[in-house]
């Protein structure tokens, strides 16, 4: 097995096919579309891709209720053209992770469609069927994220049947051995295509408590689900019972040794949980389990430099051995730009974020548009797509306007059709990549200018974090961290979220280094750092 280990510190692009790039003019993204922008991918000085999904589904929640996991499904093109995809960016130095959802899928999965023909069929135990109480209501009262009930009554059975998301998304039965060996052969024909990473939905979510009990009410914040809107009747029960199970280490386990049987494999999985960094520990430590993980803390609302320090130091003191992955945007949530950089100056702000994103210890992933300072676009009810977004507007919107096609060109770019699946933002044309090639000063180009300059310094991608700074750790408006390793240059990286510029005293000498495209002064100790602004301070070795 080889040692290199490229996801550590590495950079990934994330790729949402239907909004990245439409060849064929039917208003979708396509995997067509994805090679021909290889080039621009590969030329911001990113590690990996990852795509969401592009499998065979009928798409009511768009590719994540998967109905064949082997495939690809027709509006993204053909199994070859994911080869072609997968040759290519390996061509470009380009590692290629792919979503995998294996806690549900598909009411259309032939797996499903079997199950629920009876009671004593192959597949019966397939999914999480329950009989109901006395009175013909559900068995318990767990919610489903995405409004009501997460029990679906089934008439051919007469029995309940989980489903966590839409009721058109079934829940796998992950105590039955048989699933488990299903999934696992699943994992196993996408590494043998020749994959480099499996991106894993929800992946505390494969068990569930075979007892079926209630969850109770939340009591304290320590047991609210981070990432549900207040307004979700989700966000009341403490899911004890209905996710982050005690089973779900052992079959991680076995995921891992069937990673292991790979060189440069990697797993990132997702975790959507009370407690979630505790959760990220656990299920990357002892380096038998995940790879990497992420959780929700820095996909929400809170943005103050006390709760952003506090949120890595806990995921410091609990990870151990184990190895995190941060994100600031992804499919599911708000921009960041619109979250935390309202307003504050669009381009400043989305210059220091991604400053932040990449600097801290853990893999970092961009997700697209980022990389352009894109905003949440707006989207009308009459063009929502979301199934997420319809159940609770307008207090909830929903997850369409982070996915709204990427522009290329000031025209759009995208594609062809008349009309793009949805509605290209008119705001996000003047963030065109065309336009922004052209200017020194814009996001992308920044983006280009970080990623490359970051590799030159090791601690900035592998290097231990700490706060041990005295005063400047508790600074209420600029974050400050070193980074350090053995036989390197520690380096500390100082950000100003604020919209006003600040001035430091260093407690630690150190040379200014060229700020990557930032602007600051560094005079006998002194550090005079402009509003939404950063700085890396080479220290001298003591």
């Amino acid at each position: 097995m080889s040692t290199f280990e490229w996801w550590r510190g590495g950079v990934i692009y994330q790729i949402y096919p239907r909004s990245f790039k439409d060849s064929d003019g039917d208003g979708i993204g396509d995997l067509t579309g994805i090679i021909e922008k290889l080039p621009y991918i590969s030329s911001l000085g990113v590690d990996a891709i990852w795509l969401s999904p592009f499998f065979t589904s009928p798409m009511k929640d768009f590719g994540y209720d998967v109905a064949n996991y082997r495939n690809v499904d027709p509006i993204f093109g053909t199994m070859e053209d994911f080869k072609t995809m997968l040759a290519r960016a390996h061509e470009m130095e380009l590692k290629v992770i792919i979503d995998q959802i294996y806690s549900h899928c598909s009411d259309q999965h032939a797996w499903f469609k079997e199950s629920r023909r009876s009671r004593d069929n192959p597949k019966a135990d397939w999914f999480v069927w329950a009989d109901p109480k006395a009175d013909g209501t559900p068995p318990n009262n767990w919610l489903s994220i995405f409004g009501g009930s997460a029990w679906q009554w089934d008439s051919r059975r007469r029995q309940y049947y989980l489903h966590n998301f839409l009721s058109s998304q079934p829940d796998l039965n992950f105590h039955n051995p048989e699933v488990q060996e299903a999934v696992l052969e699943t994992a196993r024909f996408w590494l043998d295509l020749g994959v480099d990473g499996l991106r894993l939905d929800v992946v505390n979510m494969y068990f569930h408590d075979k007892e079926l009990r209630d969850n109770p009410a939340v009591s304290n914040p320590e047991e609210q689900f981070v990432g549900a809107p207040e307004d979700n009747p989700w966000s009341y029960q403490y899911h004890c019972h209905q996710l982050t199970q005690p089973e779900n280490l052992p079959f991680l386990k076995r995921l891992r040794t069937l990673m292991d049987q790979y060189e440069d494999r990697f797993t990132l999985g997702e975790i959507g949980a009370p407690r979630g960094l505790k959760v990220m520990a656990e299920y990357t430590s002892g380096g038998d389990k995940l790879h990497s993980s992420y959780t929700f803390e820095l996909l929400g609302e809170q943005n103050s430099v006390p709760f952003i320090r506090q949120t890595i130091q806990t995921v410091e003191a609990h990870l151990n051995d184990g190895w995190p992955c941060f994100a600031l945007s992804n499919h599911d949530v708000v921009r960041s730009v619109s979250r935390w950089g309202k307003g504050l100056d669009r381009v400043a702000y989305a210059k220091l974020s991604l400053a932040f994103l990449v600097n801290l210890r853990g893999s970092a992933c961009i997700y697209q548009g980022e990389e352009l300072g894109f905003e949440e676009a707006e989207v009308a009810f009459e063009d929502l797509q979301d199934p997420y977004g319809i159940e609770f507007w307008p207090e909830y919107k929903g997850r369409d306007g982070c996915r709204t096609p990427l522009v290329w060109d000031e025209l759009g770019g995208f594609g062809s059709a008349d009309k793009a699946w949805l509605p290209i933002s008119a705001k996000h044309r003047a963030y065109a990549v065309s336009t922004q090639e052209q200017d020194e000063n814009s996001v992308l180009n920044f983006v280009r200018q970080l990623l490359r300059r970051r590799k030159q310094y090791p601690a900035l991608i592998a290097g231990s974090l700490d706060f041990d700074l005295g005063k400047l750790a508790e600074h209420e408006q600029v974050l400050v961290f070193r980074r350090s390793m053995e036989g390197q240059s520690s380096i500390l990286v100082v950000l100003n979220f604020s919209d006003r510029a600040q001035q430091l005293e260093l407690v630690l000498p150190g040379t200014l280094l060229d700020c990557f495209g930032f602007s600051a002064n560094l005079e006998a100790g002194t550090l005079k750092l402009p509003a939404l602004a950063a700085a890396f301070i080479q220290l001298q070795d003591t």
